[in-house]
């Protein structure tokens, strides 16, 4: 089991996960894995740019709020007298944080491997003060640092892991804890290298580390709590209509995380593959309601099921300025170089005739991106072979995920009406070649209209409660 930041966010919070454990405990073994609470990761981060611009009086501020809320919530949470001993490791972890920072305020610069050591105390605190109210609640539990169970290689703020390292740490430090009937409460979103180094899976990394601890200790189900009822047609915020997916597939899951949908991290599902360990996704703040259950596959195709979208992305152009050029060259030149700036390619679509490609990245990687083509491409934009690259930020992304849109005559033709019947132009069109999803960039402004009239075009919200399934079919 999971628990996300808001999950975490709070003493009640926290209350109401030991509870859940507590009660499933009671059935079979259980392990949990926890994120920093909420805003947590956010303050530490902003700790550390303190730090490193040398603002003293912000570096302590900040110190003092992490402080304050850990050691208030500890109060809030725990009987007096299990307080001192928890207190006492409060402060020594944000000492350790500490200690960090101000090596950074003295570098004047943030080393990424000090900034992965740094950020994750976040989880190491909330998996303190979980383990604790277990303990004070007659369950026995142990708070467990993942930097000692998950390998990971040396990316430092996006690493990946290694399974088999992971596996036998974790069966040598996790399985005779659970055997003994102790529940570890596992950091998420952290590791370490082989020989030590501390690492982090990336933001919002601590469900890929629930996957890796599932798959490698062979659990019977994944458990994902959040802030939500579930997987939706689309963003409840943009579509008042948008209704809870019953069921959905890994690569369903799997593309709306990656295009938008903020349920899950998009790399969350690909250790479970193998195995074929079914997730749930569900809401801690509200128990009743049932979520939805991830599946390897579902038992029917049915066409376009959820709508998601991006608004911070920008789109990249290349175009030949010579027809001697080899723009297949050129593509997978742009791609390598991409790919060595760690950054991911969300859409991609090119042109023969006019010998020009374009493709849609993250706003926040846009800058390491284009310095990596500006490098790998310098001889072609020199000598004119290649216009000026052109980055359009105003843009925004929609993607239409569902298994079996193949099988649906029309249905690109329908999506394409609708979003022209709200007068926005559709800048460009991505399809792979399962046609799971289809990807279109249009303006930004146009962005949220395009979505809700997509939505309501494959009626989406009453497939999902069932009302519109025999009329489809």
């Amino acid at each position: 089991m999971k628990f996300g930041g808001t999950s975490m966010g709070s003493a009640e919070r926290i209350r109401i996960a030991g509870e859940i454990l507590a009660g499933e405990r009671g059935r079979r073994p259980v392990l949990a894995v926890v994120s920093a609470m909420s805003k947590v990761t956010d303050l530490l981060l902003d700790t550390l740019r303190h730090a490193e611009g040398g603002d003293e009086k912000g570096l302590e501020s900040n110190l003092r709020k992490l402080r304050d809320r850990h050691v208030e919530t500890c109060r809030e949470l725990l009987p007096a007298d299990r307080q001192d001993a928890v207190l006492t490791d409060i402060g020594s972890l944000l000492g350790d944080f500490e200690r960090i920072a101000r090596g950074i305020r003295m570098l004047g610069e943030r080393p990424p491997r000090s900034v992965d050591e740094a950020v994750a105390i976040g989880e190491r605190l909330s998996a303190l003060l979980l383990a604790s109210h277990l303990e004070s609640n007659g369950l026995r539990a142990v708070a467990v640092n993942a930097a000692g169970i998950v390998v990971t290689d040396s990316v430092y703020g996006s690493a990946n892991p290694q399974l088999e390292p992971t596996k036998a740490k974790a069966l040598k430090e996790l399985a005779p804890r659970i055997e003994a009937g102790i529940l570890p409460v596992v950091t998420g979103f952290n590791g370490a290298t082989a020989d030590g180094r501390p690492t982090t899976l990336g933001r919002g990394g601590s469900d890929l580390s629930a996957s890796i601890l599932a798959a490698v200790l062979d659990a019977a189900e994944l458990w994902i709590w959040t802030d939500v009822d579930g997987i939706m047609t689309a963003d409840p915020r943009l579509v008042p209509d948008a209704a809870v997916l019953e069921e959905v597939s890994y690569s369903e899951a799997a593309e709306l995380a990656y295009n938008g949908a903020k349920v899950l991290h998009p790399r969350t599902l690909a250790p479970l593959v193998e195995k074929q360990i079914p997730v749930w996704s569900k809401n801690s703040f509200d128990l009743k309601k049932p979520g939805t259950r991830i599946v390897p596959k579902i038992e029917a195709a049915r066409g376009a099921r959820a709508v998601t979208s991006l608004g911070k992305v920008a789109l990249i152009s290349i175009e030949s300025a010579s027809p001697e050029l080899n723009v297949t060259l050129v593509i997978a030149r742009a791609l390598d170089a991409l790919g060595r700036a760690n950054a991911e390619v969300l859409a991609l679509s090119s042109s023969s005739y006019r010998q020009s490609l374009c493709f849609l990245l993250r706003k926040e990687e846009l800058a390491a991106a284009l310095a990596a083509l500006e490098s790998s491409l310098a001889l072609e934009l020199a000598h004119g072979y290649l216009q000026p690259i052109d980055v359009d930020e105003d843009v925004g992304l929609l993607a239409v995920v569902g298994e079996g849109m193949r099988g649906t005559p029309g249905l690109a033709g329908r999506i394409f009406t609708a979003i022209s019947r709200e007068s926005i132009n559709i800048i460009a069109i991505a399809q792979g070649s399962s046609e799971l999803t289809i990807a279109i960039v249009v303006r930004r402004a146009g962005l949220e209209k395009a979505v809700q009239a997509v939505h309501a075009e494959c009626r989406m919200g009453e497939m999902a409660r069932g009302t519109g399934a025999a009329r489809e079919n």
